[in-house]
């Protein structure tokens, strides 16, 4: 099964053989079309943390992490604590909003969805949850905020994972990161093209979208990461989002010198 996405992405979903005698039979296939939206979501928040550097973190790290916004709720769904980033979002009260200690939406039909969702990802003791997301409408904002939500069963070691119930990740479309490919270059010492795939990457675009950029082959662009790896002395691709972000303070070359 093939899920289209609105950002180009496909999620490709592969079921085996049935193992009943004679194939495929009704109940299984109707089985496959209930979990297929389930599927479809688990992916995307999976993708959405990924990409904002949450898999494998702790709820301390992600605290911390200053490109995206980051909220924790407790098993109530109250407010525990919440990142820079997501606490400039809740005071600018421009669609997403802390009511005393409880997250809503301006729009009252977007509210009432919020809710639906963040209940589905804080069910009662002992009931699985299920994460969710949708789109938050801004009217100082041409693009929308975009939440996942996601129930957190526990992370790593941190102490504190048993108290948050749930993971609002808050995606601002306008807040990508902005790296200057010549002072990435300078500092890590890339060529051009090594420089601009490393900062593509790492600010948030796809393999297959940088070949699409630079007109070549996406084993191309994965040669270029190749040797970027190696030349940083690192294997895995959030090691190099990581330090790729981490110039993003620093301003690029000025021109004269």
């Amino acid at each position: 099964m093939v899920f289209d996405e609105p950002d180009g992405r496909a999620i490709v979903w592969s079921v085996g053989n049935s193992a009943e005698r004679g194939g495929w039979g009704h109940d299984q296939i109707e089985t496959v079309k209930r979990l297929a939206p389930h599927i479809r979501q688990f992916v995307r928040v999976r993708h959405a943390m990924a990409n904002a550097g949450a898999l494998g973190a702790s709820l301390a790290e992600l605290l911390e992490d200053g490109r995206s916004g980051f909220i924790q709720l407790d098993r109530r769904g109250r407010i525990l604590e919440a990142n820079d980033r997501a606490r400039d979002i809740l005071l600018k009260r421009d669609g997403l909003c802390d009511a005393e200690g409880v997250l809503t939406a301006g729009i009252p039909e977007e509210d009432a969805e919020l809710q639906r969702v963040l209940a589905r990802a804080l069910p009662p003791y002992g009931v699985q949850g299920a994460g969710g997301s949708m789109k938050i409408t801004r009217t100082k904002a041409r693009t929308p905020l975009v939440l996942e939500v996601h129930p957190v069963q526990g992370m790593g070691a941190d102490h504190r994972a048993w108290e948050v119930g749930a993971l609002v990740l808050v995606v601002d479309p306008e807040a990508r990161p902005r790296v200057d490919p010549d002072l990435a270059a300078a500092v890590l010492g890339l060529t051009p093209t090594e420089s601009r795939v490393a900062v593509e990457l790492a600010t948030g675009q796809t393999v297959a979208g940088i070949a699409h950029e630079l007109g070549c082959a996406e084993s191309t662009v994965c040669t270029h990461l190749k040797r970027v790896y190696r030349k940083q002395g690192i294997s895995k691709q959030t090691e190099l989002v990581r330090r790729v972000l981490s110039l993003e303070a620093l301003r690029g070359p000025q021109e004269g010198g």
